[in-house]
């Protein structure tokens, strides 16, 4: 492969935001995005997602980031929006503590509808609500830890964390994906899977294929 082409590839990860209504999933989605918060936002209605780049080890990762898309409302998110996914944001509202005793649940649905080994970091968002706080950091950090999830709490509000939240995830999965033993043949054939599903999904096969070229280009090199 030339060094132009080398320069030019690109990661494509898909990335999933749940939990209960209102606890500001789209907010935070349009404030990485866009950096923009609408104080009157109505709950999503059809399928969301925006795409967003970031450079790690010299190379372009992009992340397509999925929003519920208002169907936690009804308890109606299917697999097909799970699928393909190699990380996800699980929020809740700080100042509501029904949202962060739904946690587990949600916990439970991403982990029947993907792969466990999905990058997962819980998000205590609305932080800048302080002054009617419902549920403490420390309960916050210590769901995180006994679930082994990463953890930030988070104001779409404001702004406070939101970058570094999705960025630790996406660099997560880029590690992980660097990790695997990329001469496996089961490996092999779980990438072949997620192409699929990331294309049913609404990815840019180009993408997808230059994913999967550069990491079995980079098993023969082992």
């Amino acid at each position: 492969m030339s060094d132009e082409e080398e320069e030019g590839e690109e990661y494509l990860f898909k990335v999933v935001i749940i939990g209960d209504s209102a606890v500001g999933k789209s907010n935070l989605l349009s404030r990485y995005a866009r950096n923009e918060f609408n104080p009157h936002s109505k709950a999503t209605i059809g399928v969301e997602f925006q795409t967003q780049s970031m450079e790690i080890d010299g190379r372009e990762v992009k992340a397509q980031i999925w929003d519920t898309a208002g169907q936690e409302r009804f308890r109606a998110v299917t697999s097909a929006y799970y699928r393909g996914a190699v990380g996800a944001l699980i929020v809740y509202d700080i100042s509501r503590r029904t949202t962060f005793e739904s946690v587990r649940r949600w916990l439970d649905e991403l982990n029947t509808h993907s792969d466990t080994t999905v990058a997962r970091m819980l998000v205590g968002n609305k932080c800048d609500l302080e002054n009617i706080r419902d549920v403490s950091i420390e309960e916050g950090k210590n769901l995180a830890e006994e679930e082994g999830l990463f953890f930030m709490e988070t104001s779409a509000l404001d702004s406070t964390n939101v970058k570094t939240a999705f960025e630790i995830v996406i660099k997560e999965i880029y590690n992980s994906v660097s990790r695997k033993v990329l001469n496996s043949d089961a490996y092999k054939a779980e990438l072949s899977v997620n192409r699929v599903s990331l294309v049913n999904n609404g990815a840019d096969v180009g993408l997808i294929t230059i994913v999967l070229r550069h990491l079995f280009n980079a098993a023969s090199d082992n």
